[in-house]
């Protein structure tokens, strides 16, 4: 890329996140992403060039050797003409959710982080003729605890996807809960997994965005976005999966269309192509606790229908999701055996310091960090380093809880018979596919105290609502009994 010739007529607005936002390239199949930060808190040239290198060398450095290098596009940083810059951030800025502009674009640095756009060009160089059907997965945490710390007996039972559900409904996050369990997406069983995506695709929240050659053309950023239509993405999926056109139109035809689109991402996922060192850390053949989350709808249907929950068949050793939960499974302790340790930290270094550069708690990302994340012990010694070891694989583990998945298809020619790129099925036609991996930054240090309010709300609150939903059954069916029982007499 010429950073000396720079039109910002050539980019546009592609999404944003809390920290971040990207635009894209028209042409080229290239993304710049900028670093955001609130208008009163603004950064030095240095320290912006220094947070995006960490994002490249943690990206480099520990999450490709955990899952693959084929997953996971570290990009590079690159330095542009600020002119561009405020230009650039004029005309995107019209098109920027309300919710989102709360923060403002970095426009003094001049950095971004350049990086191919996932959405286009894949790890496999499709022709750019052909078209790209993208879809964007954020799968979140795929187990639930088992450590002793938990205090709230509910988190042995229900995964925290599901507890958290209730509280951003309750907030206005959301308008309604959605069906959609993590557990059921990572369990390997296919019927499970089939539920949990159709429950994305009814209910896709922040979890599921869908690309047509680049342009989002499914997805929902917040609680003020109007239903999902399925009819509308079945006519945009439909030329994908029914190239022939011999599928009639109608609520049949977007049935059929969907559920396409779910067989082949459920066996893009099972697939496996890159074989992370993830699946080499010695934390047991599958998550610690329950593999099937109480709150469920899928396990709740068959528990009402008289019938044991599935099997927990479990994922291939070198897919994707497998080596993801092993990464979220670094959270050893859950964050309530977390937080007494990081105040240990903390007390260390309110007294040294100066020891914070030295314990590479900012940096930098390199094989050395990367080996002191493979030290499974449980066992606390009482040692700052020990602490320290489980305080830096929580905040990996929580990456790989929030990072996303984008699996990228495109339809197979009639002579690619020869190609050797993974190829997936479907009843009327074949895609070459890809997998990546997006939003893989390292948690911050400093937002442990703010993960362990939330978690404790999190749980406080489901407790509550359970209770006041249990109560209200139990009178409804107490109602109930005493209309059975009412004697009624007639005069004759």
């Amino acid at each position: 890329m010429d950073e000396g010739k720079m039109d910002e007529n050539e980019w546009g607005y592609h999404g944003e996140g809390n920290k971040s936002l990207v635009v894209a390239h028209a042409q080229r199949c290239v993304v710049l992403r900028f670093l955001k930060f609130p208008p009163s808190r603004k950064k030095a040239s240095e320290e912006v060039f220094q947070h995006l290198q960490n994002i490249v060398d943690f990206g480099k450095n520990v999450m490709k050797e955990f899952l693959g290098e084929n997953y996971v596009h570290c990009g590079e940083v690159v330095q542009l003409p600020l002119d561009f810059v405020k230009q650039l951030c004029l005309k995107i800025q019209s098109e920027r959710p309300e919710s989102r502009c709360d923060k403002d674009l970095d426009t003094l640095s001049g950095y971004a982080l350049c990086l191919p756009n996932l959405a286009r060009l894949q790890t496999y160089h499709f022709a750019e003729h052909r078209p790209i059907l993208c879809v964007e997965i954020k799968p979140k945490c795929g187990f639930i605890p088992s450590s002793s710390a938990v205090t709230h007996e509910m988190k042995h039972k229900v995964c925290r996807y599901c507890m958290h559900q209730h509280l951003k409904v309750a907030t206005g996050k959301w308008k309604q809960i959605s069906k959609y369990c993590p557990l059921d997406l990572y369990s390997g069983n296919k019927r499970r997994m089939y539920f949990a995506l159709k429950s994305l695709l009814q209910e896709a929240q922040n979890n599921l965005k869908i690309f047509k050659n680049g342009e989002l053309i499914y997805g929902c950023k917040d609680a003020r976005s109007p239903a999902v239509d399925w009819r509308e993405l079945a006519h945009h999926l439909k030329p994908f999966f029914y190239p022939s056109n011999g599928l009639a139109s109608g609520p049949h035809c977007a049935r059929a269309v969907i559920r396409e689109l779910v067989r082949v991402i459920t066996r893009v996922l099972l697939s496996g192509s890159d074989k992370g060192r993830a699946s080499a850390l010695k934390l047991g053949p599958g998550p610690p606790g329950p593999c099937v989350c109480e709150a469920s709808p899928f396990g709740r249907s068959l528990r009402h229908q008289g019938k044991r929950s599935p099997e927990h068949s479990g994922l291939p050793k070198d897919c994707l999701l497998y080596q993801t939960l092993q990464v979220q499974m670094l959270d050893l302790l859950d964050i309530e055996g977390l937080y007494p340790l990081y105040r240990r930290v903390e007390r260390y270094l309110e007294e040294f310091p100066e020891q914070r550069k030295a314990l590479q708690i900012d940096g930098p990302y390199d094989e050395a960090f990367y080996q002191k994340l493979l030290d499974l012990s449980t066992e606390d010694d009482g040692t700052v380093a020990f602490a320290l070891t489980k305080v830096q694989q929580y905040r990996v583990a929580m990456t790989a809880k929030d990072c996303s998945i984008m699996i990228a298809l495109s339809p197979c020619l009639q002579d690619a018979s020869s190609d050797q790129r993974p190829v997936v099925p479907a009843s009327r036609s074949r895609f070459a596919f890809s997998v990546s991996v997006l939003d893989l930054d390292l948690k911050p240090y400093e937002s442990i105290p703010h993960q362990y309010r939330l978690d404790g709300k999190i749980a406080s609150y489901y407790s509550k609502a359970v209770r006041a939903h249990d109560a209200a059954a139990a009178a409804r069916l107490k109602e109930r009994e005493s209309e059975d029982c009412t004697l009624v007499l007639r005069k004759v």
